[in-house]
């Protein structure tokens, strides 16, 4: 068999490795064939691609320098950065939504962006840890004319495939069938975008500017390098010449980069007129309103989505946590139990078919389901699952039991500050006010968007005749949450407290 033809076989089965030894080897007898070097230079690229329009996390950079706020304070409804809980549609009944410091509420599907939000200070984004992570087919034949490359395509055993150093991108760029997998290589596999920027300026320039694709690659690198309005006009010129999804998709991004939501729902829509039912669009406008905590709109646009793909794992997953948190925890069960026959098996499933199933006050088969997400949990999630079962036995009314298990929430996550509070809660209870403060201040210096700790420690200070500290708490917690009646009643209370002084 061809060894060309057996490496292609390997790319089209992605099966990468395989791919780049075989081309590895055919280099090695000729360093100039250019169909083998391409073909490996798009394995490589294959082994680290990622879909950028679905990823896209903000670094402590973006975050605490960004130069895009056109207004510290937007109107509500226009900004996706401090949404307050309750402000939104279909304000839960139950309790309140858990939501990210940033206030948008937690995603019944991870994302990233949706477990964290947009710290406020430099310690603070420090302590919050961030993890971060189609190549076209080469067609050959056995008896293919080998053309001879340039001494750029030349790589040494011990450096690297490509040496970026001594590539021409001049001569590149005017040589498509080359150019296209080059700059995939630069970008995903180097990650070095400013060549990658200028090898996608010069193949521009070299097509006269009537490629789409290059100008999409463009307003990639302007994005990763935060020139956004600069993105913005090379894919509105793309979409001129070619109306793709992906176009749009990456457009809508970089809108919401900018903070400016409605205008990258505007963009779905626009495109939904161009693709109808495509379910990439429909779910990005229901992350927006997800974001906006306009949870209607949010279930109203999932639903949409799984009438075009009843497979959706993350729509039947954000629908399933709306009805969780509207006090319907018997519907909660019936979407999460659709996941489980889909085939989703891990612990995050299993510790919520556990609560729904104690809400549904089916109790036989609560403590099932959290022994098999213990079972499957890793660090990450283990401290969340025992805070859970914590919160079962205090419906059950064993509070020794719950105590054990928010120490055992703590022993595997340190900053659960969900746990902190709770112990100070038990602890109030059996009158030690020392601890019960300490894991009150602890929870809301780990976590000073939740408002249920700074109430705690404003009614304790309270009770020890502590007005100014209780007074400051409890405005603390109306500002985290002002929809919070307790919190505004005992702030009312203590200023009349005051006024008496």
């Amino acid at each position: 068999m061809d060894p060309l033809f057996l490496a292609y076989s390997y790319f089209r089965r992605r099966k990468y490795q395989k791919c780049v030894d075989i081309c590895t080897q055919l280099l090695e007898k000729n360093p100039y064939d250019q169909a083998s070097w391409t073909l490996k230079t798009r394995a490589l690229t294959g082994q680290v691609y990622v879909d950028e329009v679905d990823v896209d996390e903000e670094g402590i950079a973006e975050m605490l320098m960004d130069d895009n706020v056109i207004a510290s304070v937007a109107r509500p409804g226009t900004s996706l950065r401090g949404v307050k809980p309750g402000t939104g549609q279909g304000a839960p009944s139950q309790g309140v939504r858990p939501m990210s410091q940033s206030g948008r509420p937690l995603s019944g599907f991870v994302r990233p962006g949706t477990q964290s939000g947009r710290p406020g200070t430099m310690e603070q984004a420090i302590r919050t840890p961030r993890t971060a992570h189609t190549a076209r087919p080469v067609t050959s034949a056995s008896g293919r004319y080998v053309r001879l490359g340039t001494a750029s395509m030349l790589s040494n055993a011990d450096g690297p495939f490509i040496n970026l150093a001594r590539l021409n991108f001049n001569k590149y760029a005017a040589r498509q069938n080359l150019a296209k997998a080059l700059f995939e290589y630069i970008f995903h596999h180097e990650n070095d975008v400013r060549n990658a920027l200028e090898l996608a300026a010069l193949a521009t320039e070299s097509c006269q500017y009537k490629d789409w694709w290059w100008k999409v690659q463009l307003a990639k690198c302007y994005y990763r390098l935060g020139m956004y309005r600069d993105a913005e006009k090379q894919l509105k010129s793309a979409l001129k010449q070619d109306e793709m999804v992906d176009s749009f998709l990456y457009l809508s991004k970089v809108y919401v980069r900018l903070d400016q939501p409605l205008t990258a729902v505007e963009t779905y829509k626009s495109a939904l007129e161009k693709f109808p039912g495509e379910t990439s669009l429909l779910t990005g406008i229901a992350r927006i309103y997800e974001g906006l905590n306009e949870m209607d709109n949010a279930v109203k646009f999932y639903k949409e989505v799984l009438h075009f793909d009843n497979m959706h794992v993350e729509a039947v997953a954000c629908i399933g946590t709306h009805h969780f948190y509207t006090d319907q925890p018997e519907v909660a069960l019936k979407f999460y139990r659709r996941l489980l026959q889909m085939g989703v098996f891990n612990a995050e499933l299993y510790n919520n078919l556990g609560l729904c199933c104690f809400y549904a006050q089916q109790y036989d088969m609560t403590l099932t389901c959290f022994e098999r997400a213990l079972s499957l949990a890793d660090d990450q999630t283990l401290g969340d699952i025992w805070f859970n079962i914590g919160h079962v036995a205090l419906g059950i009314g064993d509070m020794n039991l719950a105590y054990q298990c928010f120490r055992m929430a703590l022993a595997s996550n340190n900053d659960h500050a969900e746990a902190y509070n709770n112990l100070g809660v038990l602890e109030l209870r059996r009158g030690h006010i020392e601890q019960a403060r300490a894991f009150f201040q602890a929870a809301f210096v780990l976590a000073p968007h939740m408002y249920e700790p700074h109430y705690n420690f404003a009614a304790l200070a309270d009770q020890l005749g502590d007005l100014q500290s209780s007074y400051n708490a409890a405005k603390r917690a109306v500002d985290a949450f002002a929809n919070h009646t307790d919190s505004k009643d005992l702030l009312k209370q203590l200023k009349q407290h005051f006024s008496l002084l």
